[in-house]
């Protein structure tokens, strides 16, 4: 699930058009700056799920490992 990411798209607009850029240029720029934050960036809460889901896969693992283990010594 994806956190949401303020991102002032017009605030964005007008310091790039303050530092020289055409309103066009500065448009352009920021709505490609959006879909980026939107669609790309992992915020620390979609890193933290992750991190968790990686946590229960590996102990998952663990846990048929030594089952796996103890088989291998029960039937020798």
């Amino acid at each position: 699930m994806k956190s949401a990411i303020t991102f002032d798209t017009h605030a964005a607009v007008k310091e790039l058009e303050a530092a020289g850029f055409s309103e066009q240029q500065a448009e352009v720029l920021t709505r490609q700056q959006s879909r980026l934050i939107e669609e790309e960036l992992a915020t620390k809460r979609d890193l933290k799920e992750m991190e968790q889901r990686i946590t229960i896969r590996l102990g998952g693992m663990i846990v048929a490992l030594g089952a796996f283990v103890a088989a291998i010594k029960f039937f020798r």
